[in-house]
């Protein structure tokens, strides 16, 4: 009798303890976890979706911000699914629909092609959070499901235009070049507001500290072909271009930089073990803020913004830490300086004061903010002396052509 009532006391132990920690949502596990904790729900998934795979500086920052955000979360492997080349096309809905068959309960997309595709998937699964970094139309579709995410990265990559044009001084002093010869080459992928948005900023900042710049830019036709942007990069340095610097995933660009000695501004992380002579400094966004935001809201079944923009300030824009072997002095000093500038509100990136576009100034221009297929201008974006950028819709609307920046062909 003692040995039977050993083993229902034991019996009853087990199912009491069952209870408590069940693979089932229960009341307690509807809460977000703490930082680190570990006390995540058993049936808690998360997807993420990427275009390419950690060869692609763009994808490798997604690919690495995911997998910290599930470690700091105590995210076990085994709740979480990332798939690699995963196209802008039907691929993505369905890569979509097999992780939300699977049990994920939030799923996140890498790529602006991929936006189309994600919405289809969210109509279909409503229990589902799908969450698209790039994206324009979250704020118009009106889906709960459905959110778009960026950050201000111009701000980002006009700092690095700061280290551009502290480099360009530094050799119009040294008597490698005159000013006049102060031209830059930029590889952007697409002609897109987004690549636009980006060398603009650039090119802002490097102009901020060295007057009589000037830039090329060329396009690619595809966010990761290392071939055409290495041959980018030789034909702007052929072009006579000093500096260079990219909108474009692969090691392209900054190997052709090094074999040639010319100085470069890399994108998305550092490149300086590959390319220790020519890397000044890199720009990126930082997605594990609204990684961990967002995965947090979905474990409590709250609701969080379709359109996120991550700034400085959230630690969503971020500069990699300054090559000093290939920067010019003082160039790390200079960065704090106009970082303070731009996070006190007293330096706007696209201050009408800094640009003409044909010649004249702009105190009004209407953006395409709710896109549409025609691509309508819908919005006024210039108020106060400066474009707002990012502020009416998280990925970027500004698609200016402004002087002093000449492109050399264009790709849609």
């Amino acid at each position: 009798m003692k040995k039977k009532g050993l083993v229902l006391l034991l019996i009853l132990v087990l199912a009491i303890s069952a209870g408590l920690t069940g693979c089932g949502k229960s009341e307690s596990s509807e809460t977000p976890a703490a930082e680190g904790s570990g006390d995540i729900p058993e049936d808690f998934m998360v997807g993420f979706i990427h275009l390419h795979d950690e060869n692609s500086t763009y994808d490798l920052n997604f690919i690495n911000a995911a997998k910290a955000v599930c470690e700091s979360l105590g995210i076990p492997e085994a709740q979480y699914m990332i798939k690699t080349n995963i196209p802008e096309g039907q691929e993505c809905y369905e890569a979509a629909a097999e992780m939300a068959d699977a049990g994920c309960d939030i799923i996140f997309a890498d790529s602006f092609g991929h936006e189309d595709y994600m919405i289809q998937a969210a109509k279909e699964f409503p229990q589902v959070q799908f969450c698209h970094a790039t994206g324009t139309k979250a704020h118009t579709e009106g889906l709960e499901n459905y959110h778009n995410a960026f950050a201000s990265i111009y701000e980002g990559r006009y700092l690095a235009g700061v280290a551009a044009g502290m480099k360009l001084n530094e050799m119009i002093e040294a008597g490698d070049i005159t000013a006049d010869q102060a031209k830059m080459g930029y590889i952007g992928a697409y002609t897109y507001a987004e690549v636009i948005s980006g060398y603009t900023s650039f090119f802002l900042g490097a102009r901020s500290i060295c007057p009589t710049v000037t830039m090329d830019v060329t396009f690619t036709g595809s966010w990761y072909d290392e071939t055409a942007e290495k041959e980018g990069a030789n034909k702007l340095i052929n072009g006579g271009c000093v500096l260079i610097s990219q909108h474009a995933d692969s090691m392209g660009a900054p190997t052709a930089c090094e074999n040639a000695g010319v100085p470069n501004v890399s994108y998305n992380g550092s490149t300086v073990s590959a390319c220790p002579n020519t890397f000044i400094v890199s720009s990126r966004i930082n997605w594990e803020p609204y990684y961990e935001m967002a995965i947090k809201a979905a474990m409590a079944g709250e609701s969080f913004d379709p359109d996120y923009t991550g700034t400085i300030a959230t630690g969503s824009v971020q500069l990699t830490e300054v090559n000093e072997k290939a920067a010019a002095p003082g160039t790390v000093e200079k960065i704090e300086e106009v970082k303070a500038q731009i996070e006190a509100g007293t330096l706007h990136v696209f201050d009408t004061n800094a640009f003409t576009v044909g010649g004249a100034a702009l105190d009004s221009y209407l953006a395409d903010v709710d896109t549409d297929a025609a691509y309508t201008p819908d919005t006024e974006v210039i108020s106060d002396g400066y474009f707002h950028e990012s502020e009416y819709r998280a990925a970027p609307y500004f698609d200016l052509r402004i002087d002093g920046i000449n492109l050399l062909d264009e790709m849609y």
